[in-house]
């Protein structure tokens, strides 16, 4: 018998390496969530609200390539498009499964649950086109086709796609089609790669001074390994942006520390700026990567190796796909050994007056717990500002939502990290701003056993808002003030450890009680109302680049 269309699409979605769903119930798509608990191959992973589900989402795709949502119609996509929206601007492929009403519902226009009332049951569908990369809903008769179709395009573009089940359609057997159409692969124009790879080679071989910049667009394109190759192979020093931290191994005697323009790392920016040759391979010069467009790399020394076209100073050459340009640079690409600066650590941790928890203690004193194969989810604002110039051990991830930046990110998608990869160390280090938003996510880390590490900044408001604004205590950046050592115990959470600290020898004492006992631990860390890193600080001094036009 042929499986059902969501049998069928739950099937290929484990081949490429989903083993998790995650969602919320919902009654539209009761298909796909009893199709996912009955698998002997998948699992439910429900999450508190939508919006979480897709940020979880998020974080799994991260660590394991793709990852899965389900939702129900309407109410539930709606949701989670945000979380979405963030997936498609960083380049991570979430397969969205929509459960919509049966298509005689549909057809005849009912006026039912979760819609608007007028009997239009596209309007969501259209929304999420603009944030899906390829879109469809699934029949019997074309579920092989545009399964396959999705997969491809998903894997290829690296961004969410949109899987839309009426649900009679959804437990029908497929309707098998022997003439299905071979989805053909993107290739390089072959003229276009040439003339690419012969400028690169030109420039690389005229330049007394080069480096190179790797970027996220690599990583998300399982192309890492290739990009250390060229770099072992040329002998070029690299430094990475804020968005793009630890794709390749920060202990590595190559790597010279974060570019950020002329906020941070002054050594960093005189060298990378200095040379005549800087080879980006997928980096984007967005507000923060760039250091609020403090950057000055002239145009003339750029090259810049993109997912599908290349820049060499300002010529532009057309479809011609990084994996195909690394292949050759691989094989062709000089040996230069130009020598680079060394990276530098966050140095000795700095008590503040009176023992105070100041950010030139924290973030050095996190930096010494970091270990290799960590997995440190860094929330958007001042906490990922300062851990982005930590010095990581090899193997080491760092993840945070740079581009999107949407507040609460950061704790549904450790959750997802650590769905992803069980035996990795989680390190989840938020603001209680944005951990407000989300925090009721940590409850899941207790359900499904996993043991995080979760540090909460508490500055009484949002200060990255703070910095940036026009009036730092406006009472639009006020919070209300949550016993956050007590949220774990209240939310299910048993068995964790959990302390409240407004001291550096207290924090001191607690870290190494974290490393030491093996439990998840949920540190709540009170700081000063403006105890801000240094970038931080001065992106608070540079409105007038980050918001220029």
């Amino acid at each position: 018998m042929n499986k059902t269309v969501i049998e069928y699409v739950l099937s290929r979605l484990n081949e490429i390496g989903i083993d998790d769903v995650f969602g919320v119930a919902g009654d539209y798509a009761f298909p796909i969530e009893d199709a996912v608990c009955e698998s002997h191959t998948m699992r439910w992973i429900g999450n508190c609200n939508e919006l979480n589900a897709a940020y979880a989402a998020d974080g799994y795709a991260r660590i394991k390539g793709v990852a899965a949502l389900s939702t129900t119609f309407g109410v539930g996509e709606l949701s989670a498009l945000n979380g979405i929206a963030g997936s498609y601007a960083e380049y991570l492929p979430i397969f969205h499964l929509v459960g919509m009403p049966a298509s005689g519902v549909q057809r005849n226009h009912r006026l039912v649950h979760h819609t608007l009332g007028n009997g239009d049951f596209d309007v969501f569908y259209q929304m999420s086109q603009h944030l899906s990369c390829a879109h469809a809903i699934l029949t019997p008769e074309n579920c092989i086709a545009e399964t396959e179709r999705l997969i491809t395009t998903a894997l290829h573009e690296r961004r969410p796609v949109y899987l839309g089940f009426p649900s009679d359609y959804a437990t029908m057997p497929v309707v098998t089609d022997r003439n299905i159409e071979t989805i053909s692969m993107h290739k390089s124009n072959g003229e276009s790669l040439s003339a690419a790879i012969t400028a690169i080679l030109e420039k690389l071989s005229a330049s007394s001074q080069a480096c190179i910049i790797p970027g996220m667009l690599s990583h998300r394109l399982g192309l890492t390994d290739d990009v250390q190759a060229i770099i072992d192979k040329i002998g070029l020093p690299y430094a990475t942006m804020f968005m793009d931290k630890a794709i390749l191994s920060e202990s590595n005697p190559s790597y010279m520390g974060i570019y950020n323009g002329k906020l941070m790392n002054p050594e960093v920016r005189e060298f990378v700026e200095s040379c005549d040759c800087v080879m980006g391979i997928g980096a984007v010069l967005t507000d923060f990567n760039s250091g609020g467009f403090t950057a000055s790399i002239l145009a003339e020394n750029r090259i810049n190796i993109l997912a599908d076209h290349v820049k060499v100073g300002s010529a532009v050459y057309p479809q011609v796909y990084m994996q195909d340009v690394l292949s050759q640079l691989k094989a062709l690409a000089p040996s230069l050994n130009h020598q680079g600066i060394k990276a530098r650590s966050l140095g000795i941790p700095i008590q503040g007056e009176q023992g105070k928890i100041t950010a030139g203690y924290l973030y050095p004193r996190l930096e010494k717990m970091f270990q290799k194969h960590d997995i440190i989810v860094a929330e958007t604002g001042t906490a990922s500002m300062g851990l982005g110039f930590a010095l990581l051990p090899e193997y080491a991830q760092f993840h945070n939502q740079t581009l999107w930046g949407s507040i609460g990110w950061a704790t549904p998608a450790a959750f997802g990290a650590a769905i992803a990869a069980p035996d990795k160390r989680v390190i989840l280090v938020t603001g209680e701003g944005s951990h407000q938003l989300t925090a009721q996510e940590i409850s899941q880390f207790q359900r499904f056993g996993l043991k995080p590490i979760i540090f909460v900044l508490n500055n009484d408001g949002y200060l990255i808002e703070r910095l940036l604004c026009k009036d730092p205590e406006a009472y639009y950046n006020d919070l209300p003030q949550w016993n956050y050592a007590q949220l774990p115990t209240a939310l299910g959470c048993q068995d964790w450890y959990c302390q409240r600290v407004t001291t550096c020898i207290d924090l001191d004492s607690v870290i190494k009680t974290t490393e030491s006992t093996g439990q998840a631990a949920y540190i709540e860390i009170v700081m000063d109302r403006y105890a801000s890193s240094e970038l931080a600080q001065k992106l608070g001094k540079s409105v007038g680049s980050l918001y220029s036009f």
